[in-house]
């Protein structure tokens, strides 16, 4: 509780980034340590000082967790491992839900919000292929394809994690609010960001590239070259995940482009994509960034 209080307290007393307290708090080992440095160098802002920060972090901590809200700092045991090598480590997490061994051995399936019928076909039975097979299938519970692949994974009764780019006090789209109770009742939906925060055009492509790391693999149904679903793939590419290109994307230039690089495939079944996870042997022996 110290930990994640210091770590909370800092993240929302001072003026530093996210990115610059991660990587304090990584060279102290501490977000106390870190927390009792600053202490003498004023750097909380007017207003909200070190003991202000500290009990608005406490209280926030005991709030969440009343509403099943777990929360865990990147130094935590609970901070899913395959998530520290990546250069957008996020400092903590929060989730609903319960985390699973299996997850760091999930399939990210991902594409457009204005998927083609075919699209959302493809992808709620391609999810429920894999989820058959005790994989765990990771979207982000936009509407489309992300939706067609929880759905899918829920119709085999499988596990499926959704990654979201809110808070998770909030949905979005606010269609999706029953799934994302589903999905916290039967799975997990993990996020980056404080419980009560909206989206915003940044808190998606962070998301992207948190779901890229959660995952050992990311397959793209339906995108085109300004979507998420393509920055994601070429994230995971950078995060040394394979990708998986279904082939009717090699009408566009930029899936062609990815496909000629280490790592990606197009694939046209979910054998495809299974065979190749095993000759690969990232579920044993996941890649991070260098």
């Amino acid at each position: 509780m110290e930990e994640r209080a210091a770590l909370l307290a800092i993240l929302l007393g001072t003026k530093l980034s996210w990115t610059q307290v991660g990587v304090l708090v990584d060279d102290l080992g501490s977000a106390e340590a870190l927390l009792s440095q600053l202490q003498g160098e004023r750097l909380f802002e007017e207003g909200n000082e070190l003991h202000t920060a500290v009990s608005t972090a406490e209280n926030l901590l005991a709030r969440w967790s009343l509403e099943g809200i777990h929360f865990a700092t990147f130094l935590e045991p609970d901070f899913p491992s395959q998530l520290l090598g990546i250069h957008q480590r996020p400092p903590f997490i929060t989730w609903r839900g319960s985390q699973a061994s299996q997850d760091a051995d999930g399939v990210a399936i991902v594409g457009t919000r204005s998927a083609s019928p075919d699209g959302v076909q493809r992808a709620r039975r391609l999810a429920s292929e894999i989820a058959g097979r005790g994989v765990t299938v990771v979207s982000g519970l936009a509407s489309g394809i992300d939706t067609a692949a929880h759905l899918g994974a829920l119709d085999a009764n499988g596990r499926t994690v959704a990654v979201i780019g809110t808070g998770l006090m909030r949905t979005y789209p606010k269609e999706n609010a029953a799934l994302q109770e589903r999905i916290a009742n039967t799975g997990m939906v993990l996020s980056q960001f404080l419980p009560e925060a909206a989206p915003t055009k940044i808190s998606f492509p962070m998301r992207n590239a948190v779901m890229s790391g959660f995952a050992s693999a990311t397959v793209v149904i339906e995108a085109d070259w300004k979507s998420g679903a393509r920055m994601q793939a070429r994230l995971a590419l950078e995060h040394g995940r394979q990708v998986f290109l279904m082939e009717q994307l090699r009408q566009h230039d930029w899936a062609r482009d990815y496909g000629e690089r280490p790592g990606a495939h197009f694939v046209s079944s979910v054998d495809e994509i299974l065979s190749q996870l095993d000759r690969s042997n990232l579920w044993t022996d996941h890649l991070v960034d260098t």
